[in-house]
């Protein structure tokens, strides 16, 4: 989940680590890695995408998008159509189509764990807005701003948004979004993790000063390696390309892995090589390679 604009002027051209095993799944973030900036799937990478799963080659989407948000690629699943969607919070089959997709995984955030996080971030960081996503429902605070394209099922103070008898108590918590109009986002982030320590696990994915809290332990990277383990996929068998803060486990624990030219200096750091930016199809341009690679 990020909004559009470049995050480093970094244009490198595609590099190819050392020799590993041929790949069998490929793990792909979505805004600005995927997509490109007008959120648009190029025929370029369509076609990728397509020729990818006729090799043998699986294709996961490992976003931090909510499920609801996943039509944007819907159209462009083959095979299994699995996602992980909520940076690793669920599990979400899209075979089903626009407003039809199933969960097959969900990696809550109890509610204890999160009304602890809300308390140490307001404390380290006054002036915090929160939004809360579960599985099907979207609820915010008043002042939270409108940045999600979309009307909220409640509005109120977070702490009554997680209360045991709050609208959406029977649903799981997938993740609490934390906003701050002032702070620089790689500060808020730093100040983030140290405030709330092992009571969730925080990161981010877009440039303004926006959070994203998940249950401890719970990112794109852990459960990637779940369904990884469930179809006896090694990591050194798997390539996965992203661009944000929320991407640098992912991209560590692959065995292959890429930073877009658009990246944050972050993730150029912590991928195995790098590729042309999302505009450019750059995730395109290392899957036609590696089916190359395999003829």
């Amino acid at each position: 989940m990020r909004e559009n604009g470049p995050v480093t002027s970094a244009t490198r051209q595609p590099e190819t680590p050392a020799a590993a095993l041929p790949p069998r799944l490929i793990a792909t973030d979505l805004d600005g890695t995927l997509l490109r900036d007008d959120k648009s799937v190029s025929p370029r990478t369509v076609a990728a995408l397509a020729a990818a799963e006729e090799a043998g080659i699986e294709v996961f989407f490992v976003t931090g998008r909510p499920a609801r948000w996943m039509d944007v690629v819907s159209e462009h699943v083959h095979g299994h159509g699995l996602a992980i969607c909520g940076n690793g919070a669920a599990v979400v089959d899209l075979h089903g189509g626009p407003g039809a997709h199933r969960f097959v995984k969900v990696r809550e955030l109890a509610r204890e764990n999160a009304l602890d996080a809300v308390r140490l971030l307001r404390e380290a960081a006054p002036g915090t807005m929160y939004a809360i996503e579960q599985t099907y429902g979207f609820y915010q605070e008043p002042k939270y701003p409108k940045m999600h394209l979309e009307i909220p099922d409640t509005l109120a103070p977070a702490e009554r948004l997680l209360a045991p008898d709050a609208p959406g108590a029977g649903e799981p918590v997938l993740k609490i979004l934390a906003f701050h109009p002032t702070l620089d986002p790689d500060a808020f982030l730093t100040l983030a993790r140290l405030a709330i320590g092992d009571r969730a696990n925080v990161t981010r994915s877009s440039p303004s000063a926006l959070l994203e809290i998940s249950g401890p332990e719970v990112s794109k990277a852990s459960t990637l390696a779940l369904c990884c383990a469930e179809r006896g996929i090694s990591h050194e068998e798997v390539v996965a390309f992203g661009d944000m803060p929320n991407d640098v486990e992912m991209l560590t624990w692959a065995g292959r892995s890429y930073a877009m030219g658009n990246a944050h200096p972050d993730v150029l750091a912590a991928a195995s090589g790098h590729t042309v930016a999302n505009n450019e199809d750059g995730v395109a341009v290392v899957i036609e390679r590696l089916i190359a690679e395999r003829e």
